[in-house]
């Protein structure tokens, strides 16, 4: 967090005894920049943006209202605080000056000690409000960091698992690669109606797509002799094949349970699926 030393302020005003006193209030504590017009202000605002303004509004050419008008205009200068000066004595003056975007009013003539508390309490606010920004920052992006190293711990145990299934069945490699594009594929077209709008997004999309390689993990848990049958199966072995099923939602049963309800294995655990039974319809085994 920078200091109020470091801090500039900019004093606009066309009265240059109005100039010294600001300058000789303020000197001491903080950088100082002087304009005695409001083109000139702005003319050096566009090179370097101070961290507080004490505006005159009574200038001849461009008055103070116009400056504040064009500052919180811009970009980079809607956020400078401006703090009016006048001599003026005007509750609509004041009021107008307010909804334009000033912080305050400091009335003519000048008491130093008010102008040096009121200088000194908004630039505190002002840097105070910078070093939240700052952290809100860095905690944007530990969070970017820490969603990405999850992702890559998804896809890296979605890899692990996927490859344990491929290597007990050599054929399962190819399947699983078609079944997640056929996921996603179908989620994307529902996506499009009406009934499934509610239902479906990008981020569950994603999750589906991710997901769809573990429908066939339960594989590990078959007997060699089964899975790998060169022949067609008999009634007892087809029925053993089919718990694979079982197996794969046993396992992601439990890691639900050791890691809570926002585990990413809710998702193909709700979703895990029987594959194809006697040519007949696939059963969906929800949690």
């Amino acid at each position: 967090m920078r200091n109020l030393s470091e801090c500039t302020v900019m004093i606009v005003d066309d009265t240059e005894t109005n100039i010294d006193i600001l300058v000789e209030t303020l000197g001491d504590d903080y950088d100082i920049a002087v304009a005695m017009d409001g083109e000139s202000a702005l003319e050096y605002i566009a090179e370097e943006i101070p961290d507080l303004i004490l505006l005159d509004i009574m200038m001849p050419g461009m008055n103070g209202y116009e400056v504040c008008r064009r500052l919180k205009k811009g970009e980079k200068t809607s956020k400078v605080p401006i703090i009016f000066v006048t001599a003026m004595n005007d509750e609509a003056g004041e009021k107008k000056g307010l909804e334009m975007g000033a912080i305050d009013y400091i009335r003519k003539p000048f008491n130093p000690s008010i102008v040096k508390s009121r200088v000194k309490n908004h630039l505190e606010l002002k840097l105070a409000k910078e070093q939240l920004e700052e952290q809100n920052t860095l905690l944007e992006d530990k969070v970017r960091e820490r969603t990405r190293e999850l992702n890559l711990t998804q896809d890296l145990t979605i890899c692990s698992l996927t490859s344990l299934a491929e290597t007990r069945d050599p054929e399962t490699g190819g399947h699983i690669q078609r079944t997640q594009n056929f996921v996603k594929a179908l989620a994307d077209k529902l996506i499009e109606l009406s009934q499934f709008k509610d239902i479906l997004d990008d981020s569950i999309i994603e999750i589906l797509y991710k997901s769809a390689p573990l429908h066939d993990i339960g594989k590990i848990g078959v007997r060699d002799q089964i899975l790998f049958k060169p022949g067609k199966l008999n009634h007892e072995e087809f029925e053993e094949m089919k718990k694979h099923t079982e197996y794969g939602h046993a396992a992601l049963k439990k890691a639900c349970e050791m890691f809570g309800s926002n585990s990413f294995f809710v998702m193909p655990r709700k979703l895990h699926t029987h594959t194809m039974r006697n040519g007949m319809a696939v059963d969906i085994q929800r949690a």
